[in-house]
């Protein structure tokens, strides 16, 4: 039997979360050999935004199937000069029998910048995809290629492989390289896997691991409608289906300057947590875009003006808006904020005091 040529396609997560008093990077990376991990890295900050360095913090992260609990676990690290921790996700009992196709997935990190269990900082965010070296596991299985009368197998052993074996098959040993054309190996996909060619030197077996979901603008998605999507299709914004409000003001009675001056893509999340943290509790523009729940996500925002002219682009797909004033969370001054009239697509600054409508949106 020939040798059989895989092609194993990898699949990368890659998610940036920003929450109130701390900016979260996540990233994913696999071991070879168990303990199959999960890297982590976070940049912890304090109420004041300033960094938490060469301190001991407590920490507690789980993994979501949809809204349930699959795992959790609960470390001690210690933030390096610059504000830096890293850790390893999954030493604890239960991550190796995750199944990660039947997702969606999602990672919630709960942080402690004292080093208790008074977790002060939250963030949930979905895992968009499955580490492939993980998901083979339970998704990628490869039938009837292999006889237990086989040289390779003994006569116990089953008549099925598994997409961990298939890095190992093109070293085996003992396999019999007379002249096939391929008809006495049948390899038959399993879920969220693509097999093609014959199974001769000329055309090997090549198998592939699939599964991107195609997004649309318009689509419902995450708890709202998408309206933006970057160059991949896989990454954009989400827009609320309907108003948080119909009219209310951008502050919340102070004039200060509140150092929410960020433009672009995911830039209000980052103007919301600053007006929030400078405004305090109340009901306001940003507030009530950060209380929204919409889909279970807690990572709803006041839109970038940038962010606010793109969701207008988009009006008609997404719907549900009203012929007026929208607020963004860009400010331009102690006194005035960025809005803009979806009637005519103009963008103005109005007195913060003043009352327009709100839509909050969140990037994933």
């Amino acid at each position: 039997m020939k040798s059989l040529i895989y092609k194993l396609v990898n699949q990368r997560i890659s998610k940036s979360i920003i929450i109130t008093l701390a900016n979260l990077l996540i990233c994913s990376s696999l071991w070879a050999q168990s303990p199959e991990k999960m890297s982590y890295q976070a940049v912890i900050r304090d109420a004041s935004d300033n960094l938490v360095t060469n301190t001991q913090i407590g920490m507690q992260i789980t993994i979501l199937q949809n809204t349930t609990p699959v795992y959790t676990e609960t470390q001690t690290p210690t933030t390096n000069a610059n504000g830096l921790v890293s850790i390893e996700i999954g030493g604890g009992p239960g991550f190796n029998t995750i199944d990660w196709s039947a997702g969606p997935y999602f990672i919630k990190t709960e942080t402690d910048p004292t080093g208790g269990t008074s977790y002060t900082i939250t963030g949930t965010s979905q895992l968009l995809s499955v580490p492939y070296a993980l998901h083979a596991k339970t998704a990628e299985t490869v039938t009837g290629g292999i006889t237990e009368t086989d040289p390779i197998y003994g006569a116990s052993q089953a008549a099925n492989i598994t997409a961990t074996d298939i890095t190992n098959l093109g070293n085996l040993s003992g396999i019999n390289t007379g002249d096939q054309d391929g008809s006495e190996t049948k390899v038959t996909a399993g879920t969220n896997v693509t097999v093609t060619g014959s199974g001769t030197t000329a055309s090997p077996y090549i198998v592939n691991a699939t599964g991107t979901t195609t997004l649309t603008i318009g689509q419902a998605y995450q708890g709202g409608i998408i309206f933006w999507l970057d160059a991949t299709g896989q990454h954009g914004l989400i827009a609320a289906t309907a108003d948080q409000s119909t009219g209310i003001q951008w502050n919340n009675g102070s004039f200060t300057l509140t150092n929410a001056v960020r433009d672009g893509i995911g830039a209000g999340k980052y103007n919301t947590e600053r007006i929030i943290a400078n405004q305090s509790a109340g009901a306001y523009a940003a507030q009530i875009c950060a209380n929204y729940q919409g889909g279970n996500y807690g990572d709803w925002y006041l839109p970038s003006k940038y962010e606010l002219n793109l969701l207008y682009l988009q009006k008609t797909v997404v719907g549900g808006f009203a012929d007026a004033f929208y607020w963004s969370s860009s400010e331009n001054d102690s006194n005035g904020a960025w809005n803009q009239s979806f009637n005519d697509g103009n963008q103005y600054v109005n007195n913060k005091t003043n009352a327009s409508c709100v839509r909050a949106v969140r990037a994933f």
